[in-house]
């Protein structure tokens, strides 16, 4: 069993369910140790810092159950310790479990490169300081820097392996308002593997050797050049929205990253969509068990002012005479 009040660097000791018979050392180390990234777990399985039964083992060895695995983190030369940041939260939903967050356009959710300041994971540390024990301070998704909605942040360990499990197992439901370039005539669902871009890698891509992604989507709203289009999520890859409504010819208003050249639109409405800064995406529905009385429970979030402003316009230019 870990001990999670252990520094972050010191060995961490597991014996090996029994149900994880057959399976390969790296995938026992992922589920046990579901707060390292895949990559991160594999340089500690190539630089020995990773032992099954006190001997060093390859990433494919395969293991039987009750085998001892000691682990001993290193922390990655470019991280450091993150800081709390008195940072205004617009606050949905808070017990002793969860935190249920309206995230704005432009905020960051974790540090990263060129943004290791000024984070959604800041505000945090700042607005409840016991994140600083659980992993990511909490988070258990994202959303893009500008996309704006409903996100939850789990408060204790408990309620973390809760809801990454919730995740998984696709019970968390997650709706998306999305404004589309061009006529949507129906609904419909997308079932494409996302995975990294084959050359570009900033980009995320419908390909073949990526990871199943579904994304159901019905048309909410009608206009001349794009459509409004409620999205619902069985899984969360990144850019998920993004990439699938891209991959069938609609992409988002505003989403520069995967606009493919110019696309056809009404004169009246050029302009508006054409300088639309971000991409039209908001997370305004959330609803999941929670974590400790089972409760089913339900959150709502009314689109912000720049979406509600640009479709204030869009319908007043469409009734416009030409």
């Amino acid at each position: 069993m870990r001990d999670y009040n252990a520094a972050a660097t010191d060995p961490q000791v597991f014996i090996v369910p029994d149900d994880c018979a057959g399976m390969r050392f790296d995938q026992v180390l992922a589920k046990l140790l579901p707060e390292y990234s895949r990559s991160r777990l594999q340089d500690w399985i190539a630089a020995g810092q990773a032992s099954l039964n006190g001997v060093a083992a390859a990433a494919k060895q395969k293991v039987w159950g009750g085998e001892t695995i000691v682990v001993q983190p290193q922390a990655h030369p470019t991280e450091q310790p993150h800081q709390a940041e008195d940072i205004a939260l617009d606050v949905a939903y808070e017990d002793d479990a969860l935190l249920v967050i309206n995230k704005p356009v432009g905020l960051v959710v974790h540090p990263g490169s060129g943004n290791w300041e000024g984070t959604l994971l800041n505000a945090l540390l700042h607005h409840a300081p016991q994140l600083e024990g659980v992993p990511r301070a909490g988070i258990v998704h994202r959303l893009d820097k500008d996309t704006s909605g409903l996100l939850v942040v789990a408060k204790t360990l408990t309620a973390q392996t809760a809801l990454v499990r919730q995740l998984q197992t696709r019970s968390v439901k997650r709706e998306y308002l999305a404004l589309v370039w061009g006529e949507v005539r129906h609904g419909g669902t997308v079932d494409a593997p996302i995975g990294r871009h084959p050359t570009q890698r900033v980009k995320m891509a419908a390909v073949e050797n990526g990871k199943p992604a579904t994304t159901h989507y019905q048309i909410e709203e009608k206009f001349p050049s794009c459509t409004l289009l409620r999205c619902r999520l069985e899984t969360g890859r990144t850019h998920q929205i993004r990439v699938h409504l891209a991959s069938i010819g609609h992409p988002l208003v505003g989403d520069h990253v995967y606009l493919r050249g110019a696309q056809k639109c009404v004169p009246q409405l050029r302009v508006l969509l054409h300088d639309f800064p971000r991409q039209a995406l908001h997370a305004t529905r959330l609803a999941l068990e929670h974590p400790v009385s089972g409760e089913t429970m339900e959150w709502h979030a009314p689109l912000p002012g720049d979406m509600t402003e640009l479709l204030r316009q869009i319908r007043e230019a469409s009734h416009a005479p030409a």
